[in-house]
């Protein structure tokens, strides 16, 4: 028999418990949503008040009935190195628009033509190597960061730190530490205690500088980057090329979600309210970070976690983790307090998350039964992972390149589509046969 939920979806706990319910939402999303914009040279409050918006507009949207929080994507970090680096910060918002605007077409189609189309074009086989090229592409950045005083320097100008390194790895250790010996809450939030643990040590070996939180105001507006405002947006062929494919890999990676969340709660949210809501609140949640600064933003597998534990499945709660997110974001001191985070110990964290992005990419693969002694199977995913990791691109005039990761998603769904021989058993299409309202 299912176990009760301590709290259902639709019901309201009382304010101090509610107040401390929502702060554990907030804890499980918080290290992970400040690593991207930090990674990526974003404003971590605006990630944070982007976050909070972005979850209310998907509460919103799904008719309050599917209790997931929303936080900065990963998969969308070297696209955004990328763009800013062809267009500027207003470059990375012009793509991360257009990602969420690929969300609403995918959202509309899905309404219109049911979810079957959807995978096909996109099945395990294709998307597990692409996130397994997502998290190996961050590898490099993780080390850089963990090893040099000036990450993202010119090769010949980084300069090695053995303090650095050994901040890094007691990053790392104690983040290990926490995700295997805790237990409870405590065990979903290996991240921020990594960060926490980390910063302590970074403080006592001297690379912690508190002068800006000294200055810092306590009330203290983000940096927005709002269109014609704080730039001109113009369309850009290879920044389209690079934001883009990226929203489709990431889209199934939200159906995956989906799964999930609804095996747990015990209701079927890709039949009501529906899967085609989901992907909308997705893609509002990233066109809101875009017009504000944010990097786009995808539901939170931290906070999937937080759910399964507490079986707290309520939208209230998830509800006042957002708004609590939302005012941390203008909290100058915390906003402050974040920039003081030394490379090093974003580095220790970033090798962990990094590894398990790119393990999460090859559990799907194992998850769906994809047989990889099959040779289609296997030409698939070697292209993939081969185009995505070593950096490949196709130059088509100076305005247009198609590279890496995009390139590498691309050639995925083109293949999968032309080779002959299809495997169609895998766990979504088992679990999509069966659209019941409720799940045993």
């Amino acid at each position: 028999m299912r176990e009760k939920p301590v709290l259902d979806i639709h019901e309201v706990p009382k304010a101090p418990k509610w107040f401390m319910l929502s702060i554990q939402h907030l804890f499980a999303m918080f290290g992970a949503t400040i690593l991207v914009p930090m990674l990526v040279g974003l404003s971590p409050a605006v990630a944070l008040v982007s976050s909070g918006l972005g979850t209310l507009a998907y509460l919103l949207i799904t008719k309050g009935q599917i209790p997931a929080y929303l936080g900065s994507s990963f998969a969308f970090i070297i696209p955004i190195v990328s763009a800013t680096a062809i267009g500027g910060p207003g470059g990375a918002m012009v793509g991360s628009f257009l990602a969420g605007i690929v969300y609403g077409i995918v959202a509309l189609l899905i309404k219109q033509l049911g979810h079957q189309w959807i995978l096909k074009l996109l099945p395990p086989v294709v998307v597990g190597p692409v996130i397994i090229v997502i998290g190996l592409g961050l590898a490099s950045v993780a080390v850089d960061m963990a090893m040099y005083e000036n990450p993202g320097a010119a090769p010949a100008d980084l300069i090695y730190s053995l303090k650095h390194l050994m901040v890094a790895l007691t990053t790392l250790a104690i983040t290990v530490g926490a995700a295997i010996f805790l237990k409870g809450i405590f065990g979903i939030i290996p991240i921020l205690l990594g960060i926490v643990g980390g910063y302590t040590t970074a403080y006592f070996a001297g690379l912690v500088d508190f002068t800006s939180v000294k200055a810092a105001a306590w009330i203290q507006a983000p940096d927005f980057l709002v269109p014609f405002f704080s730039y001109t947006p113009s369309l850009n062929w290879s920044i389209i090329v690079i934001m883009v494919p990226i929203a489709v890999v990431t889209i199934a990676e939200h159906i995956g979600d989906q799964m999930v969340l609804s095996k747990i709660v015990g209701r079927n949210f890709v039949k009501k309210p529906g899967l085609h809501r989901s992907i909308l609140g997705d893609g509002v949640a990233t066109i809101l970070a875009s017009l504000i600064g944010g990097p786009p933003n995808t539901t939170y597998g931290e906070n999937i976690g937080v759910i399964a534990i507490t079986r707290v499945f309520s939208v209230f709660v998830v509800g006042g983790a957002a708004v609590l997110a939302i005012g941390f974001g203008f909290i100058g001191k915390i906003t402050a307090l974040i920039g003081t985070i030394p490379s090093a110990v974003m580095g220790g964290v970033s090798i962990l998350l990094f590894g398990i992005i790119a393990s999460s990419g090859l559990r799907m693969l194992i998850d769906n039964k994809v047989d990889l002694g099959n040779k289609r199977n296997l030409i698939i995913s070697s292209v993939i992972a081969v185009v995505g990791v070593g950096g490949a691109f196709i130059q088509v005039n100076d305005d247009l390149q198609i590279a890496g990761m995009a390139l590498a998603a691309i050639l995925g769904i083109f293949l999968n589509l032309v080779l002959p021989g299809k495997e169609t058993n895998s766990e979504q299409e088992d679990f999509f046969k069966n659209e019941n309202d409720t799940i045993a």
